[in-house]
């Protein structure tokens, strides 16, 4: 990878105006070149595209569809274009080649909530050239300009004539034609398919059970491998027997295979019951007293000093609090998160002698793919990879040490046979990776007035960009652009701003989670926020209006969300409301949380969720996130929490890292703001704002004030 100079969020900001369609190549992938000038049965004029004799588009999605919608959405802006028929279009999966690196970032990869802002405009433009030589085709074919012929559904008409020509028709005399290289686009104005509701092309599949996740590959012959894994981080295993294992039916082979001790089986439960019976000496290592409460103390005494490490200095924040009228210091803890997708790990390995194929459902297919050669020693050129539908990721699935895919092959490797490598969900939980746990301290000041005159706000916690390939352009100056991203860009108009970092260097192994840094500083930013508007007897919403100076989106998603939710009007006795606003994946997303006393305890009843995230593709997909977001936020804002004691994880299964049921699910209405900015992310911008505004919302109901998630029991008394 090249290491841009340019940081993250202009990264973003640059695939946002450019729309990636400058920075995406549409030539054919490696692998289906050898198509072109030979008899076929599809017209194949780029990577994206595939239109076939009965008139059926394929497209080729280079993203990981894992519930978010990409693989319609995608889907949808290449139909656009085309002017395919939408019953006769679906999507495929891409393979591994450089062909569909993200634009940005250079790699085939899946994160960010970048998928549409950085394929939008490259999916457009493959459709967009496919349609032109189809018209070209049937334009020779009539003999006529090729200006006097239009498209619709799938067919190119020409009007004068009353002639009309199925893509189908066409893929013959298309494929002998050249494919142009710069093709205007639709304006807007004229879409027939994007920004409308649209049902997902992967549902029918899913419901029917015809989706192909990676737990649902099966080879003839394949075998199933779990390992165990050491109990603290940086353990290994000293010695083991393996003989109470081996006498399990069905257990065939153990083996050490760095990570862990390997039991590979004739199916999961065999596997299970040898990995069970497993006799292991471990080396704990020297991670053997890890403690969360250790780690906490640690970290306020840290964040109790400011650091060197200045994301932002504007004005003379300490000159400000030292003269301010009013002071506020408060502290903020958030705990290490498990990324706990449905569908727990796996990866489906055949290797042989001279070629490897594999099966995986990932949010980095490069970086896989390279590390699964890299293993078995043999040139990317003979490593397949085919990429299944994810039961979830929220970033586990992107990993740049592919740990699960490296040690898939190492079992692989000492098999001779096709394995399902398999992680439990307990195995996941206890020595996967997770979200940092980070501590903030915050300052504020206000003159005699009241106003907001200084804000100075301490950040600690791990990185976990540093040694991936992405540290080039997110870490500058020693700053971890994630660990800040929210805290360091607030939008609020005050003088005197100082944020600062201090990196810890801690054992436990982190990857960024669902909404990255924003998991942590859009909670401690907006809580803080509000315990100012309420300290200088403010109304929470009047000052947010007061302060958004300039940010004209912010308000606006602001302001629908409050109108919606009726604020300002006296919520029915024993209900409260608490907002909050957030921009994040250059999206806007503020939100309304009605909570109410019930049965003597505090419950969410109802949120008005409003976004602005450019122009619309899919409104139902958009809704779709932000209610999963408002489930996936209360989640950690209730439940959530990984805690160390004597350097092991106490949390296994859903039992103790507990979800978010059903039955607790609130209300969530979703209000699109419309806009002609480019469509920016969804995946991702609905989280940051829940854990605030319901704690806000909590304030508001009960006086107690929330600067530690989970909640516990006495924070949500009524």
């Amino acid at each position: 990878m090249t290491s841009p100079t340019f940081s993250r969020r202009e990264l973003l900001r640059l695939g946002a105006a450019a729309g990636g369609g400058l920075l995406v190549a549409l030539q054919l992938p490696v692998s289906a070149r050898a198509l072109m000038g030979a008899p076929v049965d599809a017209f194949v004029p780029n990577a994206f595209v595939r239109v076939a004799r009965d008139g059926a588009v394929t497209v080729i999605v280079n993203k990981a569809e894992m519930g978010q919608g990409v693989l319609t959405s995608l889907c949808m802006q290449l139909a656009e274009e085309l002017d395919a028929d939408w019953s006769r279009v679906h999507g495929e999966f891409a393979p591994v080649d450089p062909v569909y690196a993200h634009p940005g970032y250079g790699i085939q990869m899946t994160g960010g909530s970048t998928s549409t802002l950085g394929m939008g405009e490259p999916m457009r433009r493959a459709g967009a050239a496919a349609r032109a030589v189809l018209v070209d085709a049937a334009a020779m074919r009539w003999g006529v300009p090729a200006s006097e012929c239009s498209t619709a559904v799938g067919r190119v008409l020409h009007a004068a004539s009353g002639r009309a020509l199925d893509y189908g028709e066409l893929v013959d005399d298309a494929a002998t034609l050249p494919v142009p290289a710069d093709v205007p686009l639709k304006d807007p104005a004229r879409f027939t398919l994007v920004g409308k509701p649209t049902h997902r092309l992967d549902t029918p599949d899913k419901v029917a059970g015809r989706a192909v996740f990676g737990l649902d590959v099966d080879l003839p012959g394949m075998r199933v491998a779990l390992v165990a894994h050491p109990p603290t981080f940086g353990g290994r295993a000293k010695s083991f027997d393996a003989g109470a294992a081996l006498a399990i039916p069905g257990v065939e082979r153990v083996f050490d295979v760095g990570s862990g001790v390997a039991v590979v089986a004739d199916g999961f439960w065999a596997a299970k019951r040898g990995r069970d019976a497993l006799v292991i000496e471990w080396d704990e290592g020297p991670n053997a007293s890890l403690s969360s409460d250790e780690l906490a103390a640690r970290y306020l005494e840290l964040a109790r000093t400011p650091s060197d490490l200045v994301a932002r200095r504007d004005g003379d924040a300490e000159a400000a609090l030292a003269s301010a009228h009013d002071t506020y210091t408060v502290e903020y803890e958030l705990p290490y998160l498990a990324h706990a997708p449905m569908e727990p790990l796996n990866c489906v390995v055949d290797l042989r002698a001279d070629a490897m194929e594999l099966w995986i459902g990932t949010q980095f297919q490069t970086l896989d793919h390279a590390a699964a050669a890299a293993t078995a020693g043999l040139p990317p050129d003979e490593v397949r990879l085919h990429s299944t539908f994810l039961g979830g990721g929220f970033g586990r699935r992107a990993n740049p040490v592919s740990d699960y895919v490296v040690e898939a092959v190492k079992v692989a490797k000492g098999t001779g046979a096709p394995i399902k490598l398999m992680w439990t969900r307990e195995d996941d939980t206890r020595g996967g990776y997770y979200r940092p746990m980070w501590t903030s301290r915050l300052r504020a000041g206000l003159d005699a007035d009241g106003a907001l005159v200084a804000w100075a706000h301490t950040i600690v916690g791990q990185s976990f960009i540093k040694g991936t390939p992405f540290e080039g352009f997110i870490i500058h100056d020693g700053i971890d652009g994630t660990s800040v991203e929210g805290a360091e860009d607030l939008p609020y108009a005050i003088p005197n701003v100082r944020v600062d970092l201090h990196t810890t260097d801690v054992a436990v192994p982190t990857l960024w989670w669902r909404s990255v840094g924003h998991s942590h500083t859009a909670f401690v930013v907006e809580s803080f926020l509000d315990e100012l508007a309420h300290a200088s007897h403010r109304d929470p919403l009047a000052l947010r209006r007061e302060l958004l100076v300039g940010h004209d989106r912010h308000l606006g998603v602001l302001e629908r969300a409050a109108q919606e939710a009726g604020w300002g009007t006296p919520p029915q006795p024993g209900h409260a409301r608490g907002l909050a606003v957030h921009f994040s994946f250059e999206s806007y997303v503020a939100m309304v949380f009605e909570v109410a006393a019930v049965d003597g305890r505090v419950r969410p009843v109802k949120v008005d969720v409003a976004v602005d995230c450019g122009r619309m593709v899919n409104p139902d997909t958009i809704r779709a996130q932000l209610e999963g977001a408002v489930g996936f936020g209360l989640t950690a804002t209730l439940y959530s929490a990984i805690t160390l004691k004597d350097g092991r994880v106490e949390q296994g299964n859903f039992h103790d890292y507990k979800l978010l049921r059903v039955h607790e699910m609130p209300e969530v209405r979703v209000h699109l703001v419309a806009s002609d900015a480019p469509s920016t992310g969804i995946g991702e911008p609905g989280v940051p704002p829940v854990a605030p505004a319901f704690c806000n919302a909590l304030f508001a109901l009960t006086g107690r004030r929330v600067r530690r998630l989970p909640l516990r029991d006495e924070d949500l008394r009524a």
